[in-house]
């Protein structure tokens, strides 16, 4: 499996680009066959000077793409997030594949 983690706006932490390495290896227990999993990390700037954090995950599979994106006020949550609705969307494919 090929992680691709891409910053925009801004230079990640070593503890962020962990933790998302991290989650992202847990995938291989949903799909056995993810070729490439696409990770954007984006700063938003909304109102003023306050940043949304917002993260888009493109998980690629043979014949499928899962995408998930979530904006909330720390990378982590919105990681979190965006990685719980990737999982359901695996899920619910293999579901509809098994049927």
């Amino acid at each position: 499996m090929n992680v691709n983690i891409q910053t925009v706006h801004f230079d990640a932490d070593d503890k962020l680009v962990e933790y998302v390495t991290r989650k992202i290896e847990k995938l291989n227990t949903f799909h056995d066959s993810i070729l490439k999993v696409d990770l954007y990390l984006k700063l938003d700037n909304v109102v003023h000077t306050i940043k949304d954090k917002v993260v888009e995950i493109r998980v690629h599979v043979p014949k499928h793409d899962f995408f998930a994106k979530d904006s909330t006020k720390s990378f982590e949550e919105s990681f979190d997030n965006a990685m719980e609705s990737i999982v359901s969307q695996i899920k619910r494919k293999k579901e509809k594949a098994a049927a």
